[in-house]
């Protein structure tokens, strides 16, 4: 049973061409029907004396005539046309027509047909057909015909095109997914080990399920599959509907929401009705948040169709009346919310985490998607995957993407590691932009990110080194100093909290010092030690306060919890905070203002260089800390720079330095 067709038939409106000639067709039907002797004036009705004065009078310009039987023997429709009396005179209208239109229904004796029909008469003679009760019927009833036709195709158009909304409110809206159709299976999902075996058990239970029976396994009545955007939640649903024999429904939670009472509740019905006459088979709900929240939230009276979506969708998974065969797999970002009735096993029996890759699922997702992309040899993926950390999946087929794009750009057959380079600056920094900077600015934004990558260099402990510092703006700062990991990191120390509070406050430290009047360009480095600091105080119990947490409560009020915050602690707690704050963020500033006054001509070398080059390595850093770097020459760096401008003109492509860009956990320090 294929839900497709009953959808579909809503949808196969009647195509425009046909409208037009059904249009074309009661226009010509309405221009027949109209009486023939209109046109040029307004038709006069004429009896016999008339049309006899006309005849005699020699006035006649032409007639038609017709004999009708229907009303008599010797009945007869003459049409025709007079001579205009005032055609012509002196003072008459010079727009009067010619000719004026009549028209004659009546007996016409034999006398007066022979002076009609005289070949000698000057006027133009026309019989037409004698007409017949039927034509005469059909040429009353057609238009009429039509015009009905006409309603009646309108109003089923209209039926149509709002069946969907208005004829099946209560159907389910799940699509039967089609094995052949973009396939997707096991060996398309990386990063995501545990993950796959977990559900790829489930495929062994639809394709083998007496080898679990006879031990007396249960099959799971749902998988909820938990994790971070871009993880691949949607992506492992595809593969196992991809690896599974059996029907694959899939769904998305806002399809159940709908303005109408009680529509969400029969869609859930629906839906595991269709879904148990193809059993065994699988349902996958994408974002299951939408109607899957906790009851009880409603912060006012009336009837909460959220909750009887949910409630239906509860006794469904398991209730008094439900059957074995139907595996429901549920994918969202948002598991706090979620109902505890709807987590409880018998309902989900398993949650599957799908966190963030490390090194070596990054490395493996990046294989996949590269497998469509022309990679040259210099391209090393697991150096990319290690640049690249707390990625996910999503993140870096957008990454191998948007290098395509700028090799394409280039008119360039393949994609280069500069390419990839400059794509991860734009993804994860922003797009280089063309600001113009005064030399103050520039000279304050080198000396902000040179006191950034010397406090940061001077206090590594290997663990996140140096890579670039740049002061061409990219997004929203004037210039950045990018720290890579040399590790995936799970947790963090004390002392390494409190080197990245040192770091952050390195760009306002080189500024006191060398600028003496002090901006606000150091606003997101204050802010973001001022959180580590209160952190390491309220939530880490990284203070002489002890291991308690003061943390601020982080029930959402849509949930219904505490809607006014209940303070956990006396105002006595929150001053003794605040100066552990004070302490923590005072003792970093004096470190870094020794660091960066102990190591000054250190600092005006590498703000020196920053000037002249505008982006270096984060191994000449380390050069310049160790006496062992050689001065750039201004002049000859110039020249070099104009050089390299003219060859990228003439094969029409702009230069593109390489640029820096904050690294996860730690953000840039800009200005």
């Amino acid at each position: 049973m294929e839900n497709k067709d009953r959808n579909s038939g809503f949808s196969k409106l009647p195509n425009r061409p046909y409208f037009v000639w059904l249009l074309i067709i009661c226009a010509v039907v309405f221009l027949v029907s109209l009486p023939r002797g209109m046109g040029g004036g307004q038709t006069q009705e004429f009896d016999v004396r008339k049309l006899m004065n006309a005849v005699e009078n020699d006035t006649l310009s032409s007639i038609s005539m017709r004999n009708d039987p229907s009303a008599g023997k010797d009945w007869y429709v003459i049409e025709g046309k007079i001579k205009n009396p005032l055609f012509g005179k002196e003072g008459a209208n010079p727009n009067e027509p010619r000719t004026l239109p009549f028209v004659f229904n009546g007996r016409v004796t034999d006398d007066m047909y022979k002076k009609l029909s005289d070949p000698a008469s000057p006027w133009d003679i026309k019989e037409l057909p004698a007409s017949t009760f039927w034509g005469n019927l059909l040429m009353s009833v057609l238009p009429f015909l039509l015009i009905v036709g006409l309603l009646y195709f309108l109003f089923m158009r209209q039926m149509r095109a709002s069946g969907r909304s208005a004829l099946t409110f209560g159907k389910s809206r799940a699509r039967l997914l089609t094995p052949d159709k973009d396939r997707v299976t096991f060996d398309d999902v990386a990063g995501c080990d545990e993950s796959k075996e977990e559900v790829s058990e489930v495929v062994e239970f639809l394709k083998n399920p007496q080898r679990f029976k006879d031990i007396g396994a249960r099959i799971p009545k749902g998988i909820l599959m938990v994790g971070p955007p871009g993880t691949g939640k949607t992506l492992l649903a595809r593969a196992v509907a991809g690896e599974a024999d059996v029907p694959f429904y899939s769904i998305s939670g806002s399809d159940f929401v709908e303005m109408f009472v009680g529509v969400g509740a029969a869609r859930v019905r629906d839906m595991f009705e269709q879904a148990r006459k193809s059993a065994p088979c699988l349902v996958f709900i994408d974002e299951i948040d939408a109607v899957g929240r906790q009851r009880g939230a409603g912060l006012g009276g009336g009837n909460d169709e959220r909750e009887q979506t949910l409630n239906s969708l509860l006794v469904e998974m398991d209730g008094f009346d439900a059957h074995s065969g139907v595996i429901i797999i549920a994918a969202t970002n948002r598991p706090d919310v979620l109902d505890s009735a709807l987590l409880r096993p018998g309902r989900f029996d398993r949650q599957v985490v799908i966190d963030l890759p490390d090194v070596k699922g990054r490395e493996e997702i990046l294989k996949i998607h590269a497998k469509k992309i022309k990679l040259s040899e210099d391209v090393d993926l697991a150096k990319i995957a290690r640049i690249t950390p707390g990625c996910s999946g999503a993140d870096l087929a957008n990454l191998l993407n948007e290098s395509a794009i700028i090799a394409a750009r280039k008119n360039e057959k393949i994609v280069c590691s500069s390419d990839i380079d400059e794509a991860r600056d734009k993804v994860f920094f922003g797009r280089e932009r063309k600001r113009l900077m005064d030399d103050d600015e520039k000279r304050l934004t080198a000396y902000h990110e040179a006191g950034h990558a010397l406090v940061q260099a001077f206090i590594d402990d290997g663990k996140l080194p140096v890579h670039k510092v740049t002061i061409i703006p990219r997004g929203q700062s004037l210039g950045s100093t990018m720290f890579i990991p040399s590790k995936d990191t799970r947790t963090e120390s004390k002392a390494s909290l409190l080197n990245h509070i040192c770091t952050s406050l390195g760009g306002r430290v080189a500024e006191e010092q060398v600028i003496v009047d002090i901006t606000n360009g150091a606003a997101a480095d204050i802010k973001q030690a001022t959180k580590i600091a209160r952190k390491m105080v309220c939530d880490w119990g990284m203070s002489d306060l002890g291991p308690i947490s003061f943390g601020e409560n982080q029930d959402h009020i849509f949930l219904g919890r505490e809607i006014a915050r209940e303070e956990h602690f006396s105002e006595r707690t929150a001053q003794e905070i605040d100066a552990r704050v004070s302490e923590i963020i005072d003792g970093q500033l004096e470190r870094a203002r020794k660091i960066v006054s102990e190591n000054r001509a250190k600092l005006d070398a590498i703000a020196r260089e920053l000037l002249i080059r505008e982006t270096i390595d984060g191994a000449d850093v380390y050069k310049i800390l160790d006496g062992s770097f050689v001065p750039t020459d201004k002049e000859e760096w110039e020249r070099k720079k104009s050089l390299k401008k003219s060859v990228s003109a003439q094969v029409g492509d702009s230069p593109s330095p390489d640029m820096a860009h904050p690294s996860d956990p730690v953000p840039d320090a800009a200005v």
